[in-house]
């Protein structure tokens, strides 16, 4: 018997400190609870009927661990020499190009937790709405320059001269 196998994922147990897979290689033989050696830092729960390569310790098929999966259907084509991305079954990935690197939420939102800050050294565009303080006022950037241009102060006892005058408080609600 060979040391290394390919067959496909049908089940996938992500409960426990390490994964296992049951892993179908040919109409005759599925076998279960392959543990799945990952790297460090990267997890994925593949789908069913992704590929796997397993590694049998001399050849016993008693003895195998799931050392690579991949997933032709969902994989990124045509990158370039060097370039990297980390991807998903629906569009969702981040890629790091020879320009630059591009984030797509596939259609979703994405969300930046538990930071003391987030800065960005570089200038900001945005072709959307920007909403500052959403959880407060709910007012978008835009709604806040229209009521700054809009916004006015009576000045009251104007005196000529060389009389200093400012405004009064606002009043207006935020």
């Amino acid at each position: 018997m060979s040391a290394l196998a390919q067959g496909l994922v049908k089940l996938v147990n992500d409960n426990a400190g390490i994964q296992f897979m049951q892993v179908k290689f040919n109409p005759l033989q599925t076998i279960d609870n392959l543990p799945r050696c990952a790297e460090y830092g990267l997890t994925s729960n593949p789908p069913e009927d992704s590929d796997a390569v397993v590694a049998f310790a001399g050849g016993d098929r008693s003895n195998g661990v799931v050392i690579a999966t991949g997933n032709a259907k969902y994989r990124m084509k045509q990158l370039a020499t060097g370039e990297v991305a980390i991807h998903d079954n629906i569009g969702q990935s981040i890629y790091l190009t020879a320009s630059g690197i591009v984030i797509n939420g596939g259609g979703n939102p994405i969300r930046m937790t538990n930071l003391t800050r987030l800065r960005v050294e570089a200038p900001i565009e945005s072709t959307g709405d920007i909403t500052d303080n959403c959880d407060t006022t709910g007012r978008s950037m835009v709604g806040d320059r229209e009521i700054f241009d809009s916004h006015h102060h009576e000045v009251k006892n104007v005196q000529g001269g060389t009389s200093t005058v400012s405004s009064e408080v606002p009043t207006q609600q935020e």
